[in-house]
């Protein structure tokens, strides 16, 4: 009797564990996407409204302000690397030729990316950029599990081919290839996949993206310099404008980082519907750029595919775990 009792209180036991151990892992997977869910909503939020700040800018060439971005951005990215303490890792990142060839290929993606966004504002054509941005969910999908096996679950599929089918309607009466929409979706898209692969953090793969940059950047300002007047020293406004572009460039940078190393790519995607939404609005409400009925119908669509998706894409799942 007193071996059945024993057997029997260490079977309970078992038991209680195995509930104890499930109970924190369920919840560790819902705080991981929760906070993914965070990240991304303040990266994208804050991408939403970019459109305002790069305005401000009026006439100053588009390669100027990229330039510019990428000084300043380094400025800050290095202040926060020495309050964090970060500097170990970036210095084994370059001791390592593989993680530093994949920083340049993301660092030159990106460069590329912040070059035709900022055309396509100035040039009078923010809700063409946000086309390029819904693209990109899109892209990400297929990137997800065409490359790394990740998989559509239940209504996700029928939201990925309505929200297909709205891109397609929103592009289809440009009267031109977009090629300002293309090109933000491919630069961007690409860039989210390689940095979910590199295995670094979000703070060390930027700033030493950033770093990789700078030099290209700072030789296209001398050369700019050599030709007409920087407008960096032309006022103290635009001064306080390129200075804060590195800030408002690096936070959604590192925030999106975050989301993409917690929360799987094709959930992500999903999310990214919010910064085009939002340069949209700021396009036709504020700079009362073109908003005919097909666009928003379109729109419609778009949004009825996240409002499916939405659900099943906040449930716990697979992520990559962070390279900290």
């Amino acid at each position: 009797m007193s071996v059945n009792l024993f057997l029997s209180k260490r079977m309970s036991s078992v038991r209680r564990g195995a509930s104890v151990s499930f109970c924190t892992v369920f919840s560790s997977r819902s705080s991981t996407v929760l906070s993914g869910v965070l990240y991304a909503v303040l990266a994208y939020g804050t991408w939403g409204i970019f459109p305002i700040y790069w305005k401000l800018f009026g006439s100053v060439p588009p390669v100027e302000i990229v330039c510019h971005r990428v000084v300043w951005s380094l400025v800050f990215l290095t202040a926060l690397v020495v309050a964090l303490r970060q500097g170990d890792e970036i210095r084994r990142i370059f001791r390592r030729p593989k993680v530093l060839g994949m920083l340049f290929i993301t660092a030159l993606l990106l460069s590329l990316n912040w070059g035709i966004f900022v055309f396509g504002v100035n040039s009078g054509r923010i809700i063409e950029t946000s086309l390029g941005y819904f693209i990109v969910p899109l892209v990400n999908v297929v990137l997800g599990c065409g490359v790394l096996r990740e998989r559509l679950r239940g209504k996700q599929s029928f939201a990925f081919a309505l929200a297909a089918a709205g891109v397609i309607l929103f592009g289809s009466h440009l009267g031109a290839v977009p090629w300002i929409a293309l090109g933000l979706a491919a630069t961007f898209g690409l860039y989210g996949l390689l940095r979910k692969i590199v295995a670094v953090s979000p703070l060390a793969g930027i700033f030493v993206e950033t770093a990789l940059m700078t030099p290209l950047a700072l030789g296209a300002l001398l050369f700019l310099c050599s030709s007409e007047p920087s407008h960096v020293f032309s006022s103290r406004y635009l001064m306080l404008l390129f200075v804060g572009g590195g800030v408002v460039t690096s936070l959604p940078l590192l925030w999106f980082n975050r989301a993409v190393k917690l929360l799987p790519l094709s959930t992500l995607g999903f999310f990214q519907y919010l910064a085009p939404t939002l340069q949209l609005l700021v396009g036709a409400a504020i700079y009362h750029e073109p908003f005919p009925p097909h666009k928003l119908a379109a729109f419609a669509l778009i949004w009825f595919a996240v409002a499916l998706n939405l659900h099943p894409a906040l449930q716990p799942g697979p992520a990559t775990p962070l390279a900290d």
